[in-house]
């Protein structure tokens, strides 16, 4: 096999530091693998003192496979791990763990429901709740933060001490330690037992890890103390396609390494093998709007072929329209579903295309389960008061929402399955303001009887006051409740349809079972189009890429707002227009919900070159009567056409020579 230049200077690197920067589909991995080799064939280094890390074990098993592969049947006694697999190997030796000791996901859980099942904690969803402890609990571990300097975003200060306490005394007491601990615990010997230190940098004297710019500051206090006397330490990664820093992956930190090893010797693998030249062009476009990053001049291997293609769309359901569309005319051009990828920013986005792909017998593969959006609280509060509108008397039911809005009636008021409202005055028939407050709301669900579905979340949630509700929850929660509000809002639009309660409830039974049978084909099934979100997307490829929704408050994310966070939603969007080889399509929206909304910042950077953009591109709106030019962010300019036939045709030609776009890739 042939190697270009920058390949060749990584594989060959043998003693000291040296920091490689790998763009996207650069060989990152057949780099790595051949230095390894190269280690053992030509610098003659014992295979026990080398050591390979990354982040998955499926990685480091490919990473293994390609080696052995490599080495023609020899399997030489290299480690290639995890960063858990690896620490949990250092522990395992000093304290005699087993498998037994490590505390599996389903028992942390259990433990923690138990903890907050005795706790005066109010909250909706249980199991959101029960993740957002979790995932602080491994933050405060993991970023090695002092309990008392943490603030929860999920509760109370004292609150989260006290969970946060308890379920450190339960894994001590059943022996356990859970994947976060790995780490502290790894670092905290190899800090206080220096014998134990040389023992493992005796062994591990060549470290290569992949990935970098995943890493987290844990994680590299340990990487430089194991590497500490020879310095022979040979990281790998890309900081522009760091997007994992809610798991505490700090890209900065491939910066620190040069500070650190200021004699690290650096080199840029700068030839994309993966895509074609428009779409690593316009990639690079976005890209490079980011401060923080070193920068890269990434050359395509390949020649130009079809430009990226930007389609500004009315809605989501024209959106999917489009795409079914352009699925079945890649199916009849000869490439399979399993070579196409829907790609979004969150997981709640694809649900609505979910039902098309269905209904149209495509075959689809999702690389994350889709949120179950009729099992979320508040659709769950919305549905259980159409079900009482339509005439159930179920407990359940009525306690679900009775004091939602507040009506302060008492649970003890509903002593049978059965509820009649008629009782329920009865019972507070001493008590004006509660006869008044089940009068109204007797009224409210004689209302809601004769609505649509669409109508009636809408009545639910203004007249009622379903959402003031939601907003003293979210209050207390310190939760943003425009994210609920979001949910109920996809509710209204994948119901918008049905013309009645019946219909509505068949069509929702019907959707959740053909989604449960597809999720159970998963993971066996690897047939059909990749459903994926941008982070779980990242190190694939596919020949086409369809990116949903490119429009502000969803990438970049409403909750990303300072520059840190821009910076990674502009990461993510990177990350997903780079899995494309050959055909890149982003849409975006006219209006979301009934409501309009703006395209991506990321749009802007992508169709215009901004050293071009001058006054003279208001004159050209002045010109052309019929043409309309959309300027979307005064710092980030996004363009986008508002005219017909032959003024649409020639403006845009007319833009292109001037140099004021930079791509034909503009589409309705």
């Amino acid at each position: 096999m042939t190697y270009n230049d920058t390949q060749r200077q990584a594989i060959e690197h043998i003693d000291g530091p040296m920091l490689t920067l790998a763009g996207p589909g650069s060989g990152k991995t057949t780099v790595i693998t051949r230095r390894v080799q190269y280690l053992i064939a030509n610098a003659k280094i014992a295979p026990h003192h080398i050591l390979v890390i990354t982040f998955t074990r499926a990685a480091a098993r490919e990473m293994q496979n390609r080696f052995y592969d490599m080495m023609q049947g020899e399997r030489p006694a290299c480690t290639f791990g995890t960063f858990h697999s690896v620490f949990f190997m250092i522990l395992k030796a000093a304290y005699h763990y087993t498998g037994e000791n490590v505390l599996t996901e389903d028992v942390k859980y259990q433990i923690l429901r138990e903890i907050i099942s005795g706790m005066d904690i109010e909250f909706e969803d249980r199991e959101e709740f029960l993740q957002g402890i979790a995932a602080e609990i491994s933050e405060v571990k993991s970023e090695l933060i002092a309990l008392e300097n943490y603030y929860s975003k999920n509760c109370g200060e004292e609150e989260f001490r006290t969970i946060f306490r308890a379920y450190g005394a339960r894994l001590a007491a059943l022996q356990k330690i859970d994947f976060d601990d790995m780490l502290v615990y790894c670092y905290e010997l190899l800090r206080e037992r220096q014998d134990i230190l040389a023992g493992w940098q005796n062994r591990f004297q060549y470290i290569l890890i992949d990935e970098f710019q995943d890493i987290n500051p844990i994680q590299y206090e340990i990487i430089k103390m194991l590497a500490a006397p020879g310095r022979h330490l040979f990281i790998v990664g890309d900081d522009d396609q760091s997007i994992y820093r809610f798991r505490g992956a700090r890209p900065e930190l491939m910066r620190q390494f040069l500070e650190d090893y200021p004699e690290a010797k650096q080199v840029l693998l700068n030839i994309n093998y993966r895509c074609s030249r428009d779409i690593c062009e316009s990639a690079l476009r976005v890209i490079s709007s980011n401060q923080n990053r070193f920068p890269k001049e990434i050359l395509a291997d390949r020649d130009y072929g079809q430009p990226v293609m930007v389609h500004r769309v009315q809605t989501r359901k024209d959106e999917n329209l489009h795409i079914l569309k352009k699925m079945q005319e890649y199916k009849k051009q000869g490439i399979p579903y399993e070579q196409m990828a829907v790609l979004y920013r969150t997981n709640i986005q694809p649900g609505a295309l979910v039902r098309q792909l269905i209904g149209c017998n495509i075959p689809f593969q999702m690389r994350d389960m889709l949120p179950g959006l009729y099992r979320h609280f508040a659709v769950q509060d919305i549905l259980a008061y159409i079900r009482l509108a339509m005439g159930e008397k179920k407990r359940e039911s009525f306690l679900r929402v009775i004091n939602k809005p507040k009506r302060y009636i008492s649970r003890e008021a509903f002593s049978e399955e059965t509820v009649e409202l008629d009782s329920l005055m009865a019972y507070y028939k001493d008590k004006k303001w509660a006869v008044d407050n089940l009068i109204q709301f007797s009224n409210d669900l004689h209302v809601l009887k004769k609505m649509t579905p669409f109508a009636a979340v809408a009545f639910i949630r203004k007249a009622v006051g379903y959402d003031g509700y939601l907003k003293e929850y979210a209050d207390y929660r310190r939760i943003n409740v425009e994210e609920i509000y979001q949910v109920l809002d996809e509710l209204s639009e994948q119901i918008r349809d049905y013309r009645t309660f019946e219909a509505m409830f068949e069509g929702i039974a019907a959707y959740e079972d053909a989604l449960k049978k597809r999720q159970e084909k998963e993971p066996r099934s690897r047939e059909g189009v990749t459903l994926a979100t941008m982070h779980s997307a990242k190190g694939l490829e596919y020949d086409v890429v369809f990116i949903l929704e490119a429009n502000e408050g969803v990438t970049p994310h409403k909750k990303s707002s300072q520059p840190e966070e821009i910076e990674e939603e502009r990461r993510m969007f990177y990350v997903a227009m780079t899995r494309a080889r050959s055909y890149l399509h982003i849409y975006s929206l006219s209006e979301l919900f009934g409501k309009p909304i703006e395209a991506s910042r990321f749009l802007g950077e992508l169709l215009l070159n901004p050293n071009k953009l001058t006054v003279g591109s208001k004159v050209i709106h002045k010109q052309f009567g019929e043409g309309e030019l959309t300027f979307i962010n005064a710092d980030k300019i996004s363009i986008y056409f508002s005219a017909s036939g032959e003024t649409k045709t020639f403006l845009k030609k007319y833009l292109l020579e001037k140099q004021l776009i930079r791509t034909e890739g503009i589409s309705e």
